[in-house]
């Protein structure tokens, strides 16, 4: 619980640090993929032959993103799983340095590096998508969140870790959207 508790406070931390989470259009954040809290489909699970709670195809699922802040550069986006690892979390992935003229990610796309992100450094190593690997009994919440921010897109190296994102992004939010998936195994 400790891992849901301090990713929800991040979230909302953000948000409260962005100023603008009452304005008049909301920044949404979607998915054609899943519907905010429901289960996600089983090919966005991770694909690891290794591990056998790898049930899926580890195919990324569709995101789109409406309404930015005012003043809104580029965007970061962190996937994680609160509930993993006994509740100290798994960092999925993140990207950032994602321009402002970005307002979505086609089913897949980020199964693998594109130029359109900057991708950081999550649990399993990797910079792309990294689907859920969950192990059996209760489902786990896999929240998306994403940021947008005043920074330049290249204003952040390659490689960042989440808790390394997080303190660059301090004092350079403008505002957070965020969706919640569930996954569970067996499917």
């Amino acid at each position: 619980m400790f891992g849901l508790r301090q990713s929800l406070a991040a979230a909302a931390g953000i948000l409260l640090l962005s100023g603008s989470a009452y304005a008049a259009d909301t920044f949404t954040l979607t998915s054609s993929s899943f519907k905010d809290g429901t289960l996600m489909p089983k090919k966005v699970a991770g694909d690891t032959k290794a591990n056998p709670n790898c049930v899926g195809e580890n195919v990324s699922p569709q995101l789109s993103w409406s309404n930015p802040p005012a003043g809104t550069v580029s965007y970061a986006l962190i996937m994680t799983d609160p509930e993993g690892r006994g509740g100290l979390g798994v960092d999925h992935w993140h990207a950032y340095g994602i321009p402002a003229s970005v307002t979505s990610f086609a089913e897949g796309e980020t199964t693998k590096n594109t130029d359109k992100y900057v991708g950081g450094i999550g649990t399993a190593k990797q910079t792309h998508y990294m689907g859920p690997c969950t192990p059996p009994g209760a489902p786990h919440h896999y929240t998306f969140v994403l940021v947008a921010t005043d920074l330049d897109v290249k204003a952040l190296p390659a490689g960042l870790t989440r808790l390394e994102l997080l303190a660059k992004l301090e004092g350079h939010t403008k505002g957070a959207a965020g969706l919640v998936g569930l996954f569970k195994n067996p499917y």
